[in-house]
């Protein structure tokens, strides 16, 4: 049986990123530690400006880390060449970017742009039909981005993402302009390039989409405060520093942001310092 670590696609260690202007640094990511296996949907959650975004970009081998290690299917992103990322993200990575008009080709028709991604990835005509009829599109094949409506350009490129089952597929918000029906389905095709063995990874606030991963990260200000697998309660996640994030409905407990920390046992106590009189 291969080990854990052969079976890693993707590994993060103290990602951070920042983004530099004239006003000033933002840090969009502080250290995140993250591992995601083939076989699985990974949902990230969080409010406008949790990172969500930083986070796929780099996970999909678009951008470079600030600082910390981040390895996508064997390729250290910090230090591989322009070149070799380009061909890792033809050959292995699907990338949805939250703005659909950012994945399609303008110019060629539905079925073409599948045809130019599937020569990328090696996959046959037959792989372009299933991405098609996946998402809903099969009566669409012949039109362009133009004559599309927004939903339906979204819904093309997850297509064009998940043509090929590639090793790994990453999504920013995916059903963000989708009607119930078509974001089921959308779902659907997703879950299904997973069991068949791609590592696949989304960004969403949106119930419908979270109640059916099988793993949720909660970010908050660019680190991942929380966990679940499965029916799992919510597990709070340290970070290499020894960090912890409280769920936000907990921290009215601690109004000066000062708490003592108590060991018992198995088990770790949260209170309030005493207030000296």
């Amino acid at each position: 049986m291969p080990g854990i670590e052969s079976m890693t696609a993707v590994s993060c260690e103290d990602l951070v990123k920042v983004f530099r202007s004239v006003t000033g640094e933002t840090h969009a990511l502080r250290g995140i530690g993250l591992e995601l296996v083939p076989g699985a949907l990974t949902v990230v959650a969080g409010p406008s400006g949790s990172g969500k975004s930083s986070l796929l970009t780099l996970l999909g081998a678009r951008d470079r880390p600030s600082a910390g290690r981040l390895t996508v299917l064997g390729s250290d992103v910090g230090v591989a060449s322009t070149r070799e990322l380009r061909r890792l993200r033809r050959r292995q990575i699907g990338f949805v970017p939250q703005r659909a008009s950012n994945a399609v080709f303008p110019h060629l028709r539905a079925t073409d742009q599948l045809r130019q991604v599937a020569s990328w990835r090696g996959a046959s005509r037959r792989h372009l039909a299933e991405a098609l009829d996946a998402v809903g599109l099969t009566d669409r094949g012949g039109h362009r981005p133009d004559a599309l409506s927004g939903g339906e350009q979204q819904r093309l490129a997850v297509a064009i993402a998940l043509v090929g089952t590639p090793a790994l597929v990453v999504a920013d918000e995916p059903t963000a302009e989708l009607d119930h029906a078509n974001a089921d389905r959308v779902m659907d095709a997703l879950l299904a390039v997973a069991a068949a063995g791609s590592t696949v990874v989304i960004s969403s606030h949106d119930d419908r989409v979270t109640h059916r991963a099988d793993r949720l990260l909660r970010l908050r200000h660019g680190v991942v405060s929380s966990e679940t697998s499965g029916r799992r309660t919510a597990a709070a996640v340290i970070d290499a520093t020894g960090r912890v994030q409280l769920p936000q409905e907990m921290l009215g407990l601690f109004p000066d942001r000062r708490v003592v920390v108590e060991a018992d046992g198995d088990h770790v106590r949260l209170r309030r310092p005493e207030v000296e009189l």
